[in-house]
């Protein structure tokens, strides 16, 4: 049976791209931090981990970036997953009683009209799922938390409203990472990180590498170095698997003229719209 670590509360929107790529028979672990995600995978606890690492509306998530250059997993598969917003509450709620609406800043940030239209105070959590979590043990009156529909099965809350996000296309993508390798896959992805030296036209002659053999770039985002003040790391994704003859020749290139280089991984392209 196959063991998954997500960060966050069982209910979390990271389990449900979880049991999106690995479907229910999968035993979810849920992780306090992002840090505990890679422990986990690293001590043998969990063979996989999904990872959130960027969000259509929010962009990049730094921390997830940060830790796949300092440790050694691979990323074997992506998963993006629309985030649908619910409006929860204990049985019985009525949706003219709400007059408190519970969930993490960033949820509450994606529902503002929402709640605004409605006059609703919004409270700030730790969680999504744990804004769920806590008002189903702790019941409050005209208290509602926003979080998955998992979120509410899960602690037996009842959805007052649905979809109430402002962005109909706020989705989020997150890497697979464990010991594995993918194979390769008819439509391929390869990530990896990279510094350059400290010289003029630098960075034009890595990319360069990918661009004279047709290889389509698909993210670029520089990071600061940790070690290195004003200098940085650069994490590339590109269309394509290092099995291919072309993408070989582009990271022998990188290699000759990059500062180092860090293969992630190649791993299947998602759906950006599954369904």
């Amino acid at each position: 049976m196959t063991t998954v670590a997500f960060q966050g509360e069982h209910g979390a929107y990271s389990e449900e791209a979880l049991r999106q790529h690995f479907g229910d028979a999968a035993v979810s672990l849920p992780q306090r931090t992002f840090e505990g995600i890679f422990t986990a995978i690293e001590q043998g606890e969990a063979d996989y981990g999904v990872l959130p690492v960027e969000n259509a509306v929010a962009g990049s998530i730094n921390k997830a970036y940060d830790l796949l250059l300092t440790h050694d997993l691979r990323v074997s598969g992506e998963i993006y997953l629309p985030v649908r917003h619910h409006l929860m509450a204990p049985p019985g709620t009525r949706l003219e009683d709400i007059r408190r609406v519970r969930s993490h800043p960033q949820a509450l940030a994606q529902c503002e009209d929402y709640l605004a239209q409605r006059g609703w105070h919004p409270e700030p959590w730790y969680d999504t799922a744990g804004s769920a979590k806590d008002l189903a043990a702790h019941p409050e009156a005209g208290v509602a938390a926003i979080a998955s529909r998992l979120a509410a099965e899960i602690y037996g809350l009842q959805i007052l409203a649905s979809d109430i996000q402002d962005l109909t296309w706020n989705i989020t993508r997150f890497f697979v990472i464990g010991h594995d390798e993918a194979p390769p896959a008819p439509r391929a992805k390869t990530s990896l990180v990279f510094a350059v030296p400290h010289r003029p036209g630098a960075l034009h002659a890595c990319l360069g590498e990918f661009a004279r053999r047709h290889i389509n770039l698909t993210k670029l985002e520089s990071r600061p170095r940790r070690n290195k003040p004003w200098h940085y790391v650069f994490y590339l994704d590109f269309e394509g698997h290092p099995t291919e003859q072309r993408v070989q020749e582009a990271l022998i290139g990188l290699l000759s003229r990059a500062a180092f280089v860090k293969l992630l991984g190649a791993y299947p392209a998602a759906d950006k719209q599954p369904h």
